[in-house]
């Protein structure tokens, strides 16, 4: 083999190498990505169907129940345009409750409950996460007064 043709085997197979590599580096972070979702959207159908994603907003007033003697909890959240019911079964994080922001790790069960693995609720009075925040921003433009229990209001769009 010349050497001319060594070279171009040689840099042949390192780009194969480095394809590879990129394809399975790609496929790793596809596998722990975890989209933000705004509630609209999922009232909407439009989320990842067979995957975990995030939805984030507001507890609505009113909308968490506790289940006796179990760690079973139900809400609802808004994005201040549609509302979501929330199922988690755990420990809650301290900072969690009414009328405060939460974003909420999960999947949308068959009967339209937001099966929450993970609860995150904001650190201070100051902070919302950004998705959250933009969320919220997005839909409250021109509403006049906050959603109440049982008035959904829901104008996915």
């Amino acid at each position: 083999m010349k050497p001319r043709q060594q070279r171009m085997l040689a840099v042949g197979l390192a780009v194969i190498g480095i394809a590879i590599a990129a394809a399975f580096t790609l496929r790793a972070f596809q596998d722990n990505m975890m989209f933000f979702v705004d509630i609209s959207d999922v009232i909407k159908g439009d989320y990842p169907k067979q995957r975990n994603f995030r939805i984030g907003g507001l507890v609505v007033d009113g909308s968490v129940e506790r289940a006796e003697g179990s760690m079973d909890l139900r809400f609802r959240v808004t994005d201040m345009n549609c509302e979501l019911p929330v199922s988690y079964v755990g420990v809650l994080p301290d900072l969690f409750r009414e009328g405060q922001g939460v974003v909420a790790h999960g999947r949308l069960g068959g009967d339209g409950v937001f099966l929450a693995d993970k609860i995150l609720a904001k650190h201070d009075e100051n902070y919302m996460a950004p998705e959250v925040a933009d969320s919220l921003a997005k839909h409250v433009e021109g509403k006049t007064t906050p959603l109440r229990e049982g008035v959904t209001g829901c104008d996915p769009q």
